[in-house]
């Protein structure tokens, strides 16, 4: 037996020892768990059920040496086909409490763990009458991956009413950070460019028109309905917005639309997209994403940065 092989299974037994044999799955399809409905085996699959379950799960793998993985809602990701060597720690199997705090009549808090929609906070907050997370009711990913990203949307996002984020740290110790101190920009923070684990985030919200902050979600949720490829498997946004450009809009005329490489393509319903139209692969997708980075550079010299994810074993 390899010591990789010896050094997983150790770990796989201390994982059980923290989290019960049920919630630590070998060699599991991630497939299964990201949107674009691709991705070959991780090592390990563990599914904590409490903060501190998780705490002790990611320092675990830290003492070990071991590589891990937080996931989320398993969007914004692509999982190679040759799948993860490692452990995949599943934040949104569990974690996906969201308490309000406050009366929804005056400023008050919605505290959200890690693997929580961060459209069901958009949900709750809308139902209470409260703004500031209308800009997120269809973004498909967990609370932990949109502070990671600071996500976002019609021109919102979470820097605008994140207020602290509870976070396991590099040193092993847990602290509260205020958003002031995260370094939020477009696509980025702390948590992302240091390596912070969001264990839970408190977003600071108003009171507002119920009716107003209704029509609003419905108003955006149309427009997403109606120009978004909903209907195929993807990642959301494959590229993020080249300064003073639409990457949507580059790649339609480049002539781009529809372009396919086994089982992905480019949507013809929205340019900015990557949809898997049946059977693709990561390969696959990953060659239609280089193919068009490639197009556009060539035809309108302007670099297309990802803003998926690329993890695993291509």
């Amino acid at each position: 037996m390899s010591q990789d092989r010896e050094r997983l299974d150790a770990l796989a037994h201390a994982l059980e020892s923290v989290v019960g044999a049920d919630a630590v799955r070998r060699d599991e399809p991630m497939s299964a768990h990201t949107t674009f409905k691709v991705g070959g085996p991780a090592d390990l699959f563990v599914s904590p059920a409490s903060e501190d379950e998780l705490v002790r799960v990611v320092r675990a793998c830290r003492d070990t040496g071991v590589p891990h993985f937080l996931l989320g809602l398993g969007s914004d990701l692509l999982v190679g086909d040759g799948g993860y060597r490692g452990v995949m720690v599943d934040c949104a199997g569990a974690l996906d409490d969201i308490l309000m705090l406050g009366d929804p009549r005056e400023r008050c808090q919605i505290v959200c763990e890690a693997g929580a929609a961060i459209a069901d906070a958009s949900a709750l907050a809308a139902s209470l009458g409260l703004t500031g997370l209308e800009f997120a009711c269809g973004i498909p990913g967990s609370v932990g991956g949109a502070v990671f990203m600071n996500a976002g949307a019609y021109d919102g996002c979470c820097a605008d009413v994140l207020e602290s984020v509870r976070c396991l740290m590099p040193s092993g110790f847990v602290e509260e950070i205020p958003a002031g101190e995260l370094e939020m920009g477009y696509r980025t923070s702390r948590v992302r460019t240091e390596g912070l684990v969001v264990l839970s985030a408190t977003f600071a919200l108003e009171p507002g028109d119920a009716a107003a902050i209704a029509a609003r979600v419905a108003e955006l949720t149309e427009a997403r309905e109606s120009k978004q490829p909903l209907e195929l498997p993807s990642a959301g946004s494959t590229f993020k917005r080249p300064e003073g450009h639409f990457a949507g809009k580059l790649i339609t005329d480049a002539g781009l639309k529809g372009y396919q490489v086994g089982g992905a393509a480019v949507s013809t319903k929205h340019a900015g997209f990557v949809v898997n139209v049946g059977g693709a692969t990561a390969a696959d997708v990953r060659a239609v994403i280089s193919h068009v980075q490639d197009e556009v550079k060539r035809q309108f010299d302007v670099s297309l940065e990802p803003e998926v994810r690329f993890v695993g074993e291509f």
